[in-house]
C-alpha cells in the first residue's frame, strides 16, 4: 500500500514539475505583459517580476524534488538515515526562501501603487501560507531527528 501512495505522489510530483515548466516559460512572461498594460506606470517592474515568479516557481521546483528524494529515502527504508537531513533541510530552505520573495514581491508592488486587490489577497494568503508551511517543516525536521535518535536508540537495544 505504501509503494502506491510513493507512486502516486511521484506522479503528481513530475506532473507538478512538468506544469511549473510550462507556468515558467509561457505564463508568467504573458502575465507580465498584461500587468504592465494595465498598470503603465509599474513598466519597470516587468523584468524583476518575472524574475521574482521565475524564482519562487523554482524555489517550489526544489521543493519538489526534495520531496522527490524524500520519498525515495521512504521506499528503501532509510528515511531516518543522515542523508534525509539534507534533504529536509533544503526543503526548509526551498520555502523559506519562496515565502521571503512573496513578502517582497507584495511590498515592491505596494510601493509601486501596481497592486490590484485581488493580487493583495493573493499575496497575503501565499506569505501567510508560506510562514506556515516553513514552520511546520522545521517541527517536521525536528521530529525526523528524534525518530531517528529513538531508532538508533531501538537498535542498540536489539
Amino acid at each position: 500500500m505504501q509503494s502506491i501512495a510513493v507512486i502516486a505522489t511521484k506522479a503528481f510530483i513530475a506532473l507538478a514539475v512538468a506544469v511549473s515548466l510550462a507556468t515558467q516559460v509561457v505564463l508568467i512572461p504573458e502575465l507580465a505583459r498584461e500587468t504592465a498594460q494595465q498598470y503603465p506606470g509599474a513598466d519597470g517592474l516587468r523584468w524583476p517580476g518575472i524574475l521574482g515568479c521565475v524564482a519562487i516557481v523554482a524555489c517550489i521546483q526544489v521543493g519538489l524534488v526534495c520531496v522527490w528524494r524524500l520519498l525515495t529515502l521512504v521506499s528503501s527504508r532509510r528515511v531516518f538515515s543522515p542523508s534525509a537531513y539534507g534533504w529536509v533541510r533544503a526543503l526548509i530552505a526551498a520555502s523559506a526562501a519562496a515565502t521571503v520573495l512573496v513578502v517582497a514581491a507584495f511590498f515592491v508592488l505596494s510601493a509601486a501603487h501596481a497592486l490590484a486587490p485581488g493580487v493583495l489577497l493573493i499575496l497575503t494568503l501565499a506569505g501567510l501560507a508560506g510562514a506556515g508551511i516553513t514552520l511546520l517543516l522545521v517541527v517536521m525536521n525536528g521530529l525526523l531527528h528524534q525518530a531517528a535518535q529513538l531508532e538508533q536508540d531501538l537498535d542498540g537495544v536489539v
